[in-house]
């Protein structure tokens, strides 16, 4: 399938990371969200990152500024008639995401595929509310999107080999390196990266170590370039709890059971990076 026109739904750090990388490599995108505030967030963002990578040598001005001209924002669903490939990456919540994809299918046109950018939300499940579930896929994207090279490709049940061929071929032009897998919960990389870094949580919570020497103990001691706890507070405390409710629903195991002090701190609003602090100062 030829791609160029893009569409990527939710214009917040994902979304905008997604329409990025789209732009960099000469794909048109629309980028939408529901208000304009979101979308010029959005805009000053990606202007940023951009900004950013010409000032270290990873692409110079005209690239950028060539990146940026082939953005254009919206607030609406029906700005996407004519894309080829529509991602949408709004929050981790399945009625959200349904909702979205639902109004999605109503007007793009009958060869385009519809992803969904998620990091444990069930495909076959979203796919089972649309008309075309057979053109839905899973993309799930990690974050920061222009850094990270992976991309985890997901098929629902009805997900056909053309969607999925297509899905490979667009990671492919993003300069990504994707791996295929069924619908499971969590998919590959967050079923084994979420538990551990609950792992960390509970550590935490029993007062065997600090925050800091939990991290640092798995830096030096397991080789990762960061600690559990920090990586927590990246991703964001509430996205972790929301994979790890979704982990422990699915599978009925009490081994996925999130740690209390994940649930406090989430509900105190220290989420991390985004509220400037969490298992760390920020």
């Amino acid at each position: 399938m030829t791609m160029k026109n893009i569409g990527v739904v939710g214009a917040g750090q994902m979304g905008s990371g997604i329409a990025q990388v789209c732009a960099t490599v000469g794909l048109d995108v629309i980028l939408s969200d529901i208000t304009e505030q979101a979308c010029e967030r959005a805009r000053s963002t990606i202007s940023g990152s951009l900004e950013r990578k010409v000032q270290s040598g990873k692409m110079n001005a005209s690239e950028a500024a060539a990146a940026m001209r082939r953005l254009s924002f919206s607030t609406t669903v029906s700005a996407f008639a004519e894309s080829d490939f529509i991602i949408e990456a709004v929050t981790e919540d399945v009625l959200t995401k349904q909702q979205i994809l639902m109004s999605l299918d109503a007007v793009i046109r009958p060869d385009a595929v519809l992803a969904t950018n998620t990091s444990s939300v069930s495909i076959t499940k979203l796919g089972g509310t649309l008309a075309s579930g057979n053109r839905l896929i899973g993309m799930h994207f990690f974050n920061p999107v222009p850094a990270m090279r992976l991309v985890e490709v997901i098929r629902g049940v009805r997900t056909d080999d053309a969607t999925f061929a297509t899905a490979v071929q667009l990671a492919e032009l993003l300069g990504k390196h994707s791996i295929g897998m069924r619908n499971s919960p969590g998919f590959v990389v967050n079923r084994i990266l979420i538990p551990m870094i609950n792992e960390a949580i509970l550590v935490l919570q029993e007062g065997v170590a600090s925050a800091a020497d939990i991290d640092e103990g798995m830096k030096l001691g397991a080789n990762h370039p960061i600690g559990p706890l920090a990586l927590a507070d990246l991703v964001g405390l509430d996205t972790v709890l929301a994979i790890m409710a979704v982990l422990h629903d699915e599978f009925g195991d009490q081994k996925y059971r999130p740690a209390l002090l994940l649930r406090e701190m989430v509900a105190a609003g220290a989420l991390g990076r985004k509220s400037g602090s969490g298992f760390h100062k920020y």
